[in-house]
This record gives C-alpha cells, sequence and structure tokens, in this order.
C-alpha cells in the first residue's frame, strides 16, 4: 500500500481510537455521577430518618407515637432518597447536554 492509503488508515485508526477513549470516558462519568447520587441519597436519607424517629429513641413516648414517628421518618427518608437521586441524575443529565464552549476558559464570545 501507498503512503497515502497508510496514513488514511492511521488516521482512522486514530480518531475510532478518541472515538471509544471519549465513550468510555462517558461511561466512566455516568457510573461516578450514579454513585455520588446513591450515596449522598442515602446520607440525606439516613440524616432525615434520624431527625424525625431519633426523639423515640430518647424520650419515653407511648408504642403508638414510637411507630408513627418511626413510620413517618421512613417515609419521608424514601422520599428523600427518591427525590436527591433524580435531582442529581436529571443535573447530570442536563448538564451533559449542554454545549461546550469553543475555546477553553472562554465562556462567553466577548470575554
Amino acid at each position: 500500500m501507498s503512503n497515502n492509503g497508510e496514513n488514511m488508515d492511521s488516521c482512522r485508526q486514530s480518531s475510532d481510537a478518541s472515538r471509544v477513549q471519549r465513550a468510555q470516558a462517558r461511561r466512566d462519568a455516568v457510573t461516578v455521577e450514579i454513585g455520588y447520587a446513591l450515596a449522598s441519597a442515602a446520607f440525606v436519607a439516613a440524616v432525615a430518618f434520624g431527625v424525625v424517629a431519633g426523639p423515640a429513641l430518647f424520650l419515653d413516648l407511648s408504642s403508638g407515637a414510637v411507630r408513627a414517628l418511626e413510620t413517618s421518618g421512613g417515609a419521608l427518608a424514601a422520599l428523600l432518597f427518591a427525590l436527591r437521586v433524580a435531582t442529581v441524575l436529571f443535573r447530570f443529565r442536563h448538564e451533559a447536554a449542554a454545549p461546550q464552549p469553543s475555546q477553553p476558559g472562554r465562556t462567553s464570545p466577548d470575554s
């Protein structure tokens, strides 16, 4: 094969390799973002449950009141967990779809 053909194959392989690297980087970013969403949601849910159900540990309450605090704390924790995961992942998807500046470090045409 001539030099021209070899150069074309070389460029094509380079382009394919960079496309594969970008795809892998995107998958890695999604994995990290999912992990962050789950970890931060678990923390928020645990704090919410502790705030609502915590008094049941320290106060002398009837069994009905303890059950009500634990149930409402669990419901609030589940709601906040789902809400936190959804907002983190929605924000990530929305930011990933936004166009990047054409020149790094420049955010507006007049800067």
